[in-house]
């Protein structure tokens, strides 16, 4: 299970880069992908949305179910994943690179957010079950 120390994370399998310009880029973790399977299509959030934290914001569908994507912070659509929209599938090949889904103008601080440990421990717990 691949899971980045230099990300934070949801509960909701979300993770969460901050750039150096303070924007964060959004996108799904690699157990969430790979318990969704073949990814077929993504719908994404339309640019200069505002979303509150914890919103649905984008859904992905797969060969297996279609998933509600939810924001992990209050803040400003301000890019989409264009590549997705033709090739949906690298969310599956490169969740944490080219399989992004957006970004975000944050408002306020990066809370609520779960540190890479942490979030290992969870999905461990969820493959138990």
């Amino acid at each position: 299970m691949n899971i980045p120390e230099n990300l934070k994370y949801t509960k909701t399998h979300e993770w969460v880069r901050q750039e150096a310009d303070g924007t964060c880029t959004v996108g799904i973790s690699d157990f969430a992908q790979d318990q969704l399977g073949d990814i077929v299509f993504v719908e994404l959030p339309a640019t200069g949305r505002a979303l509150a934290a914890g919103a649905a914001a984008a859904v992905v569908e797969s060969v297996k179910t279609a998933s509600d994507i939810y924001s992990p912070l209050a803040g400003e659509v301000l890019d989409v994943n264009t590549a997705l929209a033709d090739q949906p599938e690298l969310v599956n090949q490169s969740p944490y690179g080219e399989g992004w889904l957006f970004q975000l103008r944050p408002q306020g601080e990066l809370v609520n957010l779960m540190e890479p440990g942490a979030y290992a421990s969870q999905v461990e717990s969820e493959q138990e079950h």
